[in-house]
């Protein structure tokens, strides 16, 4: 039985979503959460870090929003139902998404995980 208390749950590369996460993550959530509305997608895509600093998100925070690094968001207590909507702002399909996750170009990730696609073009 895997213990509890175990952040990876038991599963290398994963982070559990727990009462300590949220709390850490707390701004980010929050900030990601505001942006269901288009007045507030258009001036975070204007403005980043004026943004953010409407909502306190630390340096630690921001790091990895400016490096569009999802998997550093997610350690910093991002949900991962909010830091979608990050990467729609951005324009990411699910691929895309996969892709950065696995810390690949999206060309890299479909090669190694479809051998047979081929780049669009």
């Amino acid at each position: 039985m895997t213990d509890q208390t175990d952040p990876s749950g038991g599963i290398a590369g994963t982070y559990v979503y727990d009462g300590q996460m949220a709390r850490k993550g707390y701004a980010i959530n929050k900030m990601f959460m505001s942006l269901k509305d288009s007045e507030n997608r258009d001036a975070f895509k204007a403005d980043e870090a004026g943004y953010a600093a409407r909502f306190g998100l630390t340096e630690d925070q921001m790091a990895p929003i400016r490096a569009r690094d999802l998997v550093g968001i997610l350690k910093q207590g991002g949900n991962i139902y909010y830091v979608w909507k990050i990467a729609s702002i951005l324009g990411w399909n699910m691929r895309q998404v996969c892709a950065n996750q696995a810390s690949m170009t999206l060309e890299a990730f479909m090669k190694d995980r479809y051998p047979h696609w081929k780049a669009e073009g």
